[in-house]
């Protein structure tokens, strides 16, 4: 570790640290200069001169040197937006700047927690007693912020430890593919990540560390799964079918329940023949054995995406022989810093300097986010249209062609069978953490004859061929459109998963009318494709959070979403999805639905949902005073 502030400036982002001294002495003089800017501009500070380098270090440390005289100041929206420009190396428009305080949290006020502007009484709160289900990073957060607000709830989570996708998944080389300084909350930063993409152990270990920090861990009851909620319109009441670890089935009742189940949960299983006659050890990659040791064996991995990238790699130096079992082509970007840890100098900043991690963050923000959006829209009059959208979306392309090109060197036959025919950003992109170098070795095969069937001892391709295996892999991914499945939801007897079919869909997705007081978080067309699904939960839960504190300051009973703004928000997402990439005729993706409908993807920038759902209107519900039974009609507020 950084033993001094002299030994960590020399570790600076220095973009990072000029933007942290703007805002910390409000001398904007070294932002302005020629020879400082041009290097953001270009955005390759790396070349910058060793002696502008040197002066900002200098400059730096004569300031940090000396805490008693640093102004802890508050820079104007004005200075706020120059100093975030300089530091995203480009013009960041006016609307990003009350987003980039929220977001930053520089002065750890946790702007985002909800706070009564007049608290109501116990009786009151007691009345109206919330279940979350689900207690991954969605309903950890939800905790969080109906603890600080006094109401009451209970997380209800199917495993034994919260943690979600973090606690299911285990599989060898897991690591986030987002970077995880922006990839955790806003109002939980942790300074010591180990690494830049953090591997799966400090993950949970994040979400648990933030379970006992804000004190939530008493209001979760582990090895609880929620089979069914039905809701009672004369008490304006869910009730909640739950089981237990030892199989008992209880009926617990709330005002409100909040899904928190995500939509990576359910591990999606391929139908193929024979399946069940396989000899060896045949298993999900989501529930990896904890004792598997594949050294010395024959596996066969099916699948290439997101979590074959990451297996792949993290096996095939151990195994006997691996097979790739190739059902489609992925986009994958070159990451320097994908497999980095974070240098000893850099944590110390992030714990020491004021407003560095907060710089830190919105420069995460936004070139992992809402700066890459142009990319995934089309343009009319682009004249390629079949590999690309755009001059931004043919960019990409360019560059991740040339990486791939790279790694395969001249193996024609290998470039051509990996090289997408679709184009970027129609699915999701994957992070090269030695996907090619592993496809490379001799050990390893790339198949791509489509699999006919499995056999006891192994797969059995299209050819003819038998691949003998001891371990197969099905890296086959999850039910993503299978929102809140397998929960059987019913309210005024109509079931959730028949109004919805093969065509999920909600307000903001959030709410669904006929549904009162039922709230998803990763809802349908809320997937982040850029960006942090972390942020997205945060947005929502603040949403939810403040619909809850409505019906108890108003005394109501129920909200329920009036259909009319379902439908108008709705004909708007499709029209929004209507110009992007995944529309293209030659995406199929879990993206869609079966009649090409996006089901899973937010088609708006960051900036743009965050505005939606600061704050509720309540105008778009019907608040029902009393219960259905008592015959009070609705009510607006």
């Amino acid at each position: 570790m950084a033993t001094s502030l002299v030994e960590a400036l020399e570790g600076a982002n220095l973009a990072v640290l000029l933007a942290a001294m703007a805002h910390l002495t409000g001398d904007e003089s070294l932002l302005d200069r020629d020879d400082v800017r041009t290097f953001y501009r270009l955005r390759n500070p790396t070349t910058m001169p060793d002696a502008v380098a040197a002066e900002i270090r200098a400059r730096a440390l004569a300031v940090l040197s000396d805490p008693d005289r640093w102004p802890h100041r508050t820079p104007a929206p004005d200075e706020l937006l120059r100093i975030a420009t300089f530091c995203a190396g480009e013009p960041i428009a006016p609307e990003y700047t009350p987003l980039i305080e929220v977001e930053a949290d520089f002065d750890g006020s946790d702007p985002r927690r909800f706070v009564w502007p007049e608290a109501p009484g116990a009786d009151a709160l007691a009345a109206f007693p919330v279940a979350v289900v689900g207690g991954g990073l969605a309903g950890v957060c939800a905790a969080i912020r109906l603890e600080q607000a006094g109401i009451p709830y209970t997380v209800y989570e199917k495993n034994p430890a919260v943690g979600g996708t973090w606690y299911e998944n285990d599989y060898p080389a897991l690591r986030v593919d987002v970077p995880n300084h922006f990839y955790s909350y806003s109002f939980a930063p942790n300074p010591d990540w180990s690494d830049y993409y953090s591997r799966r152990d400090e993950l949970q270990a994040y979400v648990e560390g933030c379970v006992d920090a804000f004190g939530v861990r008493d209001h979760i009851e582990l090895g609880t799964e929620v089979l069914a909620a039905d809701f009672d319109d004369t008490l304006a009441q869910w009730n909640l079918r739950v089981r237990s670890a030892d199989g008992g089935e209880r009926v617990v009742p709330a005002k409100a329940v909040i899904s928190a189940v995500g939509m990576l949960n359910r591990p999606s299983v391929p139908e193929i023949d024979g399946l069940a006659s396989f000899a060896g050890l045949a298993f999900h990659s989501s529930h990896w054995p904890a004792d598997l040791d594949v050294s010395g064996v024959r596996v066969g991995v099916i699948g290439t995406g997101a979590s074959a990238v990451q297996l792949v790699p993290g096996i095939a130096d151990t195994v006997a022989h691996l097979d790739v079992y190739q059902r489609s082509r992925h986009w994958m970007t070159a990451n320097p810093v994908y497999l980095q840890r974070v240098s000893n100098e850099e944590r110390w900043l992030f714990r020491n300097v004021p407003y560095y991690r907060g710089w830190y963050r919105f420069l995460l923000f936004w070139n992992n986010a809402d700066r890459l959006f142009p990319a995934f829209r089309v343009d009319p009059e682009w004249t390629t249209p079949d590999i690309s959208i755009s001059s931004a979306n043919d960019k990409l392309r360019v560059m991740m062609t040339e990486h791939l090109r790279t790694q395969t060197g001249d193996d024609e036959e290998l470039f051509a069978t990996l090289l997408p025919d679709y184009p970027p950003l129609g699915k999701r992109i994957l992070q090269d953490g030695g996907w090619f170098e592993a496809l490379r070795r001799d050990t390893v095969d790339l198949v791509t004859e489509p699999i006919d069937r499995i056999v006891p001892e192994g797969v059995v391709t299209a050819d003819g061929a038998t691949h003998e295996l001891d371990v197969l892999v099905l890296a086959t991914g999850f039910h993503a459109n299978k929102f809140l499945w397998p929960m059987e939801i019913t309210a005024r007897g109509e079931r959730l998963h028949e109004r919805w079919g093969d065509d999920p869909n909600a307000y903001l997705g959030i709410t669904v009318p006929g549904f009162p007081n039922l709230f998803c978080l990763y809802g349908p067309n809320t997937n982040p494709v850029v960006g942090s699904v972390v942020f997205m939960l945060e947005c929502q839960v603040n949403y939810v959070v403040r619909c809850l504190a409505a019906l108890i300051e108003g005394g109501y009973a129920s909200m329920d979403c009036r259909q009319v703004v379902h439908d108008e928000y709705n004909a708007r997402v499709d029209a929004e999805h209507e110009q992007m990439v995944w529309r293209h005729p030659r995406v199929h993706s879990y993206y869609n639905n079966q009649d090409g409908r996006v089901i899973t993807n937010a088609p708006w920038t960051l900036v743009d949902y965050w505005r939606m759902t600061e704050q509720p209107d309540l105008d778009d519900y019907v608040l029902r005073h009393e219960p259905a039974a008592s015959g009070a009609g609705g009510h607006n507020a």
